[in-house]
């Protein structure tokens, strides 16, 4: 491969094969999303894939449609992969799922396959699939309940699947003993698969059009400059340490909060994280893998900084120091279910938390913060099978400085959406009896936070266990500069005539129920951002007049009263731009 100089490279030629770069990932997300069998995957979007250094494991690229979390994770997991590959050969391909080697919890597994071109290592492919279920105490993997990691389902290190592009039927034939509904992972796995040859094919296209050294000049001076424009941006803040916190419900097992106490040093172009004084490791499955933490703070800073492109040099002036000795650094056996999904969420608001002190005209209020997840899994006697249903609902966004908050939008950890409710509905024995927005639950401020969602849901036909990985069900989403927390995550479970509510709030497992329970959930909401007293009551009435809260509700969280005669047209709203103490006083 022939080496080129970076000044030799012209703009356009950089620009297109940045954008051919993503376009490969996009391709192979595409792939993998119209073959997969699950829904999590093909419908709610729940997947990954990307283009990776063949040295160093580095992030080269990851396309648009891949969830944010797994920028960093699967960096990190490319590179143990690395470590323990030995000898490669092309179409061999590994799949790993140890989340203490580079991943998250033991649901996302990873597709890692080398990339040759000419007959030479040129980089490493990688993809990661949420599957509804590795085995473990519940359907589903979400053991609210786990004290070890081997309760949460099959552990699997690297090893190759497919072997010169021909499977493994001995290592398929362990994986599939050990998982429910085995028939249905065979199709998540060679989507999977496909889709990485997919990104063979793509990538082979760029690099036969402008040459493998040009791309490799490419990919260097692109790095370079995501490391630039990221310094660029860090410059902008004042020096300073910076601090804030947000909190865990509780690990599950022991119903304490647990804290992330979040330090960030600004020095220059550079910034220093610190975790250090965060809660010891904790019983239950809420510990996060170090992967998982260092991503979160990477996505975290993407949210802040959405115009830097992401690649392995956007990372470079983030420096975090390794928080050993708490929850944020899980080491074997710890389980850790509830890593990815929740605790990152609860890191990335810690940062927010810290920096909106640096830089309040760009920074928000908290967002919901917890992908909701929800496990079902029983037996259908009408279909004679079993199932597992896993449900991920959105939440809503913080308020700021430019609006409120968007109600029911995706997790801080990714793009992944609710699966259609019809959907749903076709492939398990249940039916919605409400979708709606958790009116009442955005944060109250200047700019309110927007709401999350109230969903109810029916058990048809059978029986079949309930598993909750949830969060903020002990208290709200932050608000920011004065303004109010989010409302909180609320689950109820109806059997019978009777209500259960579980003992910590937003987590819980194996709860059994029967033809015609229901299961209610309403996620939080998001912060509100500046005083409430600062609200236009215009806006104020429009969201009364929209049924977001009542009169009393408005009355109370932003100090003005409301007329119950009014249209939320912009005439009748315009009447209300009254001074606020003086409807007050009229008692109005």
């Amino acid at each position: 491969m022939s080496i080129i100089d970076p000044k030799d490279i012209d703009p356009v030629t950089l620009a297109v094969i940045q954008n051919g770069l993503q376009q490969v990932c996009a391709e192979m997300d595409l792939a993998f999303v119209r073959a997969a069998f699950s829904p999590v995957i093909s419908e709610a979007l729940d997947r990954s894939d990307g283009i990776y250094h063949r040295e160093t494991g580095e992030l080269i690229a990851q396309g648009e449609l891949g969830l944010p979390v797994f920028v960093g994770t699967m960096q990190f997991g490319t590179q143990e992969v690395i470590k323990r590959a030995g000898e490669v050969r092309p179409g061999d391909m590994f799949i790993v799922n140890d989340p203490y080697l580079g991943g998250t919890h033991l649901m996302d597994v990873r597709f890692v396959k080398p990339y040759f071109y000419k007959g030479a290592l040129f980089a490493w492919l990688a993809n990661t699939g949420h599957w509804p279920d590795t085995g473990g105490a519940v359907p589903g993997g979400f053991s609210a309940n786990a004290t070890e990691v081997e309760q949460e389902g099959l552990r699997l290190p690297p090893v190759k699947l497919f072997k010169e592009g021909v499977m493994d039927d001995e290592i398929l034939s362990i994986i599939l003993s050990n998982i429910r509904i085995a028939d249905q992972r065979i199709g998540d796995i060679k989507a999977q698969a496909a889709a990485l040859t997919i990104g063979e094919k793509r990538l082979t296209a760029l690099l036969d059009r402008y040459g493998a050294g040009m791309v490799d000049a490419c990919i260097g001076e692109l790095k370079d400059r995501a490391a630039q424009q990221m310094r660029a941006r860090i410059a902008t803040m004042p020096d300073g340490l910076y601090e804030g916190e947000a909190f865990v419900d509780s690990d599950g097992v022991v119903d304490e909060p647990l804290r992330i106490d979040m330090k960030i040093r600004k020095e220059g172009s550079e910034l220093y994280f610190d975790m250090s004084g965060s809660s010891p490791p904790c019983l239950g499955p809420m510990n996060s893998v170090i992967a998982t933490t260092r991503s979160s703070i990477y996505l975290a800073m993407k949210h802040i900084f959405p115009e830097v492109p992401i690649n392995a040099g956007t990372f470079e002036p983030l420096h975090i120091e390794d928080p050993e000795g708490t929850f944020l650094y899980a080491k074997y056996p710890r389980p850790v279910s509830g890593c990815a999904a929740e605790v990152s969420q609860r890191i990335a608001e810690a940062v927010f938390s810290a920096l909106v002190k640096a830089m309040p005209d760009r920074m928000f209020a908290a967002p919901a913060g917890t992908s909701g997840n929800f496990a079902l899994g029983g037996f259908d006697p009408e279909r004679g099978r079993p199932y597992v249903m896993y449900l991920i609902s959105g939440g809503g966004y913080g308020g700021f400085r430019g609006g409120d908050g968007i109600s029911n939008g995706c997790s801080t950890i990714g793009i992944s959406k609710t699966t259609p409710l019809e959907v749903i509905e076709q492939y398990y024995p249940v039916l919605f009896e409400e979708y709606a927005l958790h009116v009442g639950s955005g944060g109250a401020g200047r700019q309110r936070g927007g709401f999350g969602v109230t969903y109810d849901v029916r058990l048809r036909r059978g029986e079949a266990k309930a598993s909750f990985v949830m969060d903020h069900g002990r208290t709200g989403p932050q608000g920011v500069l004065g303004g109010a927390d989010g409302g909180v995550n609320k689950v109820r479970v109806y059997r019978g005539d009777q209500e259960y509510i579980p003992p910590h709030l937003s987590k819980d497992q194996g709860i059994r129920i029967t033809a015609g329970d229901r299961v209610r959930v309403s996620t939080p909401g998001g912060g509100g951002y500046g005083a409430p007293s600062e609200r236009d009551p215009a806006a104020i009435a429009v969201d009364v007049g929209r049924g977001y809260y009542t009169a009393a509700e408005a009355a109370e969280l932003f100090g003005v009263v409301v007329l119950e005669d009014f249209s939320v047209d912009e005439a009748a709203t315009a009447k209300l731009r009254q001074d606020r103490k003086g409807l007050a006083a009229a008692g109005e």
